[in-house]
């Protein structure tokens, strides 16, 4: 396992970006107004095909956090980096692809 800090500044540099871009997406997950005079139905269904893919995007956002406050119980633990179904060593290329990953290429 690599240098353990360099793993907590990726971690921290992870939430802050997804953090960023869940408030620039905000708008785009509000709710679609219903306005027949300003925004034709194909608009209107553009609009809340949209919506949803926004709020898609926010669910797997906030997923991101939950993983990233997860990597960061397991570096204060002492078992970030290592598996948490075989117990075998994440090599630091993966984790520095991911630095959430949990499991080991075999057992992902």
């Amino acid at each position: 396992m690599g240098d353990i800090e360099l793993a907590r500044r990726r971690l921290e540099a992870k939430r802050e970006e997804i953090e960023r871009q869940s408030q620039q997406a905000a708008q785009s997950r509000e709710t679609v107004e219903l306005d027949q005079q300003s925004v034709g139905r194909l608009s209107r269904m553009d609009a809340m095909q949209v919506q949803e893919m926004a709020k898609a995007q926010e669910a797997r956002r906030r997923h991101d956090l939950v993983r990233i406050d997860m990597a960061m119980r397991r570096i204060e633990a002492g078992e970030y980096g290592y598996c948490i179904e075989c117990d075998a060593e994440i090599p630091d290329g993966r984790l520095a692809i991911d630095p959430m990953a949990e499991k080991c290429v075999d057992c992902a």
